[in-house]
């Protein structure tokens, strides 16, 4: 049976940091109100010329040079992203070309938060279907771009970012299982509900959220998606060595650990210095913990996402 593994991580942080006293002077806020409530206390912020395939760039190199494989090896890319550079094309197609590749698939998938999970659990699919052999799933966002700067219960929250994994077929288990869901009904709790049309903005280009709402819904369904998944998995959940929830906010981390009865160290948390980056979150975190030597082989690591959609997922896998 043909199986999938992660083989290489990688990630991309823009140079620029934005601290929340520096926010503090041009908001009505402070550092010590932003972290009680979040956990923040740093976040990247993109530079105008740079876009979400620029950031992915720089994650995949690292992750194909992890991986010890070349860009020519990869026949499958997908993208997480809900900040790409264009309508269209898509921002793999454009990453695809700046890494000097061509003929592969190559595609974004739009799951807000939860992207990478979804992307993981595609390609995974597609490696177990022998569709592709290696892949190239990233989480590229410059959700800065979205944001209203004047509303401190939205700007403070978000980073731009990017993290990546290289896939690549093997008779060793490495995706035991994922599952995802949705739920559209929910969809006005978080979203940014502005288009173009006309060459004008129709509607809000700027991100909403209903904080207590998302809160209330994202540990309920972190929590069952963890224990979803690890029974598909054949797993209990103190079989986990590592759990990754999306980067959202300290506190949902911590329920959503307290919930699933699992011990504050074994929580990966770097919402503090990256705050949200949406689908780059939890690829970001993956990268920063094995290459600080604290995943290791053969750890097994619970991989979860929320976010807008409503939807949400997880991917228990063994590194």
């Amino acid at each position: 049976m043909i199986r999938s593994r992660i083989v290489g991580t990688g990630s991309y942080l823009p140079p620029r940091v934005v601290t929340n006293e520096e926010l503090s002077t041009q908001l009505d806020t402070s550092d010590a109100w932003i972290r009680e409530r979040t956990g923040i206390r740093q976040r990247h912020i993109a530079d105008p010329s740079q876009t979400s395939s620029d950031l992915a760039l720089e994650a995949s190199r690292r992750a194909l040079e992890a991986a010890g494989a070349k860009a020519s090896d990869i026949d499958l890319i997908v993208v997480a992203t809900s900040t790409p550079d264009y309508i269209f094309p898509s921002a793999a197609c454009l990453l695809q070309a700046k890494l000097g590749i061509k003929g592969c698939a190559a595609f974004d998938l739009q799951a807000v938060c939860s992207g990478f999970v979804y992307a993981l659990a595609t390609a995974d699919s597609m490696i177990k279907t022998r569709m592709a052999k290696k892949a190239l799933i990233v989480g590229a966002e410059v959700f800065s771009r979205i944001l209203d700067w004047k509303d401190r219960g939205t700007c403070v929250l978000f980073g731009d970012g990017a993290g990546a994994v290289v896939l690549a077929a093997g008779e060793q288990p490495g995706i035991h299982a994922s599952v995802l869901h949705a739920d559209g009904s929910l969809s006005g709790i978080l979203s940014v509900p502005g288009n173009v049309c006309g060459g004008e903005i129709v509607g809000s280009p700027f991100l909403q959220m209903h904080g207590k709402e998302v809160f209330k819904i994202a540990v309920k369904v972190l929590d069952e998606s963890a224990r979803e998944v690890a029974a598909a998995a054949g797993m209990k959940l103190e079989d986990i060595d590592w759990l990754i929830p999306h980067q959202a906010n300290i506190r949902i981390l911590e329920a959503t650990a307290k919930r699933m009865g699992l011990p504050r160290e074994r929580l990966v948390v770097t919402v503090d210095h990256h705050a949200n980056t949406s689908a780059a979150s939890v690829p970001l975190a993956l990268d920063e913990f094995v290459r600080a030597g604290k995943i290791r082989s053969g750890h097994k690591v619970l991989l979860q996402g929320v976010g807008g959609g409503f939807t949400w997922g997880a991917s228990l896998v063994t590194m």
